[in-house]
């Protein structure tokens, strides 16, 4: 009531001032200009425009009969005006349970036309609200007109669009396996993990056309983890998750209906760790007659959190420093990458020095030359024994040599893209020290055959 009460307040304000601006205002000009011209005279007229009310019984002989004008459209004061409004929300009427409508726009464009007064009272005093009424049609392709609600019955609108081409289906409804994605895992604590996801149902009705449905492949929980609470492994309850029906291709299938709209999840946060070594890798080549004799660290374990199956498969976290023409004592400050799977570790630096001593080499028999990437449709063997076994040469300071664990060399060849027949193969030998060198240049001979 207040709000069309300060409507009508501020409607009569601007008929006063317009009033004021158009009608009192030039007759006083006008009537000061006549007076000041018989200024002198002794006549009627002087006297009478000299009495104190006379120019208020002017101007309201004058305002009467202009809004008698005005009123019967005889003269206007003002011009005719359009006044768009835009994004106006479109109301469908329709048997939202027994048919599902597609083509309703979201909203449309009004233009009302009219006077300026006229325009100000709708835009306080109107909902706006356009209708798109369905009630009496059925299924199939149908063009029907909008229709906007009016509140000020002397103007005109115009709508754009003001028809829509609506194709009306009927509703049907089937039973879908529900699963879950989860949201903002990044944003978890770097040392928590979902462990497990349980949803308090395992299947919803979906609602829709029948080529709509049929193109729902999958109707997925997004569950996000962004939430404060989730500080500390245990468990957790997440009501109101949204669930969202998607296509083979990952894309949102819209027009519907999801019978519940939301699911309540419980996910368990876990913790996993494990103590693993630091292993340093070289790259280079020292300076010609030297070879590492030493590599101490700054920390020798490091604690990675993550996935429980990834972090079960971590034997080591590796970091490569290069020693090319190096043969003097360095020190390294290296910054540890975190190996896949891993959410954060007790380390990210170390240092690592290094020391050199004199270079000497030792052959090492009898390493027994492995395979690997070979197709599963087909079957390997070394041609004669010499193929099948391998002499390394490995060079490294005296002392490293003495104390080198020789089953922890690996010689192997890389089957990749080979398939039937007689192949001559470059080995690669490995070792885990990286205080030593290992050398083979031999080719060996391998027959392969289909299984």
């Amino acid at each position: 009531m207040r709000k069309i009460v300060d409507v009508f307040v501020a409607f009569f304000k601007l008929i006063y001032a317009g009033i004021d601006k158009a009608i009192v205002t030039p007759i006083s000009k006008l009537v000061y200009r006549i007076n000041k011209r018989l200024k002198g005279s002794n006549n009627k007229l002087d006297k009478i425009l000299n009495r104190p009310f006379t120019l208020i019984y002017l101007s309201l002989i004058f305002a009467i009969g202009v809004f008698f004008l005005v009123n019967n459209k005889v003269i206007s004061l003002v011009q005719t005006e359009a006044e768009i409004l835009s994004d106006q929300p479109v109301v469908a009427e329709y048997n939202k349970e027994a048919y599902v409508v597609e083509g309703i726009p979201e909203s449309v464009d009004v233009t009302l036309i009219g006077r300026k007064s006229d325009l100000y009272l709708a835009k306080q005093l109107g909902d706006h609200e356009v209708k798109l009424d369905l009630t009496k049609y059925g299924v199939g392709e149908h063009k029907v007109k909008l229709t906007y609600t009016q509140t000020v019955g002397s103007l005109s609108y115009k709508l754009d669009p003001s028809t829509v081409l609506v194709v009306i289906k009927e509703k049907i409804s089937t039973l879908k396996t529900i699963s879950y994605d989860l949201l903002n895992e990044d944003k978890l604590d770097s040392k928590l993990s979902v462990g497990n996801v349980t949803l308090d149902r395992t299947e919803v009705v979906i609602k829709g056309a029948e080529d709509t449905l049929e193109q729902v492949a999958t109707v997925r929980a997004l569950i996000d983890l962004s939430s404060d609470e989730f500080t500390e492994k245990g468990d957790y309850t997440i009501d109101n998750v949204p669930l969202v029906a998607y296509d083979s291709s990952g894309k949102v299938v819209e027009n519907v209906e999801i019978v519940p709209e939301k699911v309540t999840a419980t996910v368990s946060l876990e913790s996993y760790s494990a103590e693993v070594p630091l292993r340093v890798l070289t790259t280079g080549t020292p300076q010609t007659g030297k070879a590492i004799s030493s590599i101490d660290t700054s920390i020798s374990k490091i604690t990675i959190y993550g996935d429980q199956e990834a972090v079960e498969q971590i034997e080591y976290v590796p970091v490569t420093i290069d020693v090319n023409n190096l043969g003097e004592e360095k020190t390294y400050n290296v910054t540890i990458s975190k190996p896949s799977g891993v959410r954060s570790m007790s380390d990210t630096t170390a240092s690592i020095t290094v020391k050199f001593g004199e270079e000497t080499q030792k052959t090492i028999d009898n390493i027994v030359v492995q395979w690997k990437n070979l197709s599963s449709n087909y079957s390997v063997n070394a041609k004669s024994q010499e193929d099948a076994q391998i002499s390394v040469i490995a060079k490294g300071t005296k002392e490293v040599l003495d104390s080198l664990d020789t089953s922890t060399i690996t010689a192997y060849v890389d089957l990749s893209g080979y398939t039937e027949g007689e192949h001559q193969v470059n080995v690669t030998v490995e070792g885990n020290d990286p205080k030593v060198q290992f050398i083979s240049n031999k080719q060996i001979t391998l027959i392969i055959q289909t299984k």
